[in-house]
């Protein structure tokens, strides 16, 4: 009986320190090549924190005046699978990612995720 709390406490205390561990395995830097419609590609970095403030560069391929660097703070959706950046201006750039699996999905200006042929270009990958 002993044996059997014993175990059933160390498997709780596993699970209980997994769970910890995911709510804060989405911080870090995110790295991709977003589609552009009138150059190569957009060199995007954006990196997030625990406390809630990010760092977002833009460098549009080809186009040694096109770089753009912003900061600020993000908000998290209400089941903290889309953040919203705040500080950019939602009309001229996107502002929403959704989490997946070590990656964020960069959606389109309504929030919706973006369909089609380049979908999987809207990727940015986790940077170890």
């Amino acid at each position: 009986m002993k044996r059997r709390i014993f175990i059933l406490s160390i498997t709780c205390l596993f699970f209980g320190l997994s769970a910890c561990e995911s709510k804060t395995n989405w911080a870090g830097t995110y790295s991709g090549i977003i589609p552009c419609a009138d150059c190569p590609g957009i060199e995007t970095q954006i990196t997030l924190n625990t406390d809630n403030t990010y760092q977002i560069s833009r460098i549009y391929q080809d186009r040694d005046e096109d770089i753009f660097q912003n900061s600020g703070t993000f908000q998290w959706n209400a089941d903290k699978s889309i953040i919203t950046l705040g500080n950019i201006n939602a009309a001229q750039f996107p502002t929403m990612y959704k989490l997946d699996k070590g990656s964020l999905v960069q959606l389109d200006l309504s929030g919706k995720e973006i369909t089609g042929n380049l979908a999987q270009h809207y990727v940015l990958t986790k940077v170890q």
